[in-house]
């Protein structure tokens, strides 16, 4: 009788150990492995067509996008994007003379710096709501983005995830920042 009990414990400890691997196994796939085929050159030289990254779902759920960061996003029309955050909740986008300004500041660093030759609605200043994001991609002048009404302000429902790291091509591998 003994026997059978230990025999049983195990039985049972072993099934728990295996529930609880694949439970953690399947959240972790979901937080940080879920991945993106990147589609266009919008995101180049950062990113390229037929690029695979991975994007951390976890990071909006429990935070929110911080300017420069990458993100995938669902359009309105259901489509899925990637664009770097340029302008966060609350403040004024504008771009003057190929130049992008937040809240009437001129924006600093690498994603800030390529003159862009097309304002679209960024041409007069973009309040951003609460909960609105202004996106762009890295290819400024081949990129559809928050400058045109057909993606416009990004809402933070919209954001599904950062992107965090590239896997192919292998050659490439590495984190995405």
């Amino acid at each position: 009788m003994e026997e059978e009990t230990n025999l049983l414990r195990r039985v049972v400890n072993w099934v728990t150990d295996i529930i609880v691997v694949i439970a953690l196994a399947c959240f972790t796939v979901y937080a940080f492995g879920s991945q993106v085929t990147v589609a266009g050159n919008s995101m180049s030289p950062l990113l390229n067509s037929g690029d695979v990254v991975l994007m951390n779902q976890l990071s909006v759920h429990l935070g929110k996008p911080d300017r420069f960061d990458v993100v995938v996003f669902q359009r309105e029309d259901r489509k899925t994007n990637i664009k770097r955050v340029i302008g966060l909740p609350g403040e004024t986008v504008q771009i003057i003379n190929g130049q992008i300004f937040v809240d009437g500041v001129a924006l600093e660093g690498p994603a800030g710096q390529k003159k862009i030759a097309l304002a679209g609605l960024a041409e007069n200043p973009v309040k951003l709501g609460a909960d609105e994001y202004f996106l762009l991609g890295d290819n400024r002048d081949s990129s559809e983005d928050s400058r045109f009404s057909n993606v416009g302000n990004v809402k933070a429902e919209q954001i599904i995830g950062t992107v965090w790291f590239r896997i192919l091509p292998a050659l490439e591998l590495g984190r995405i920042q």
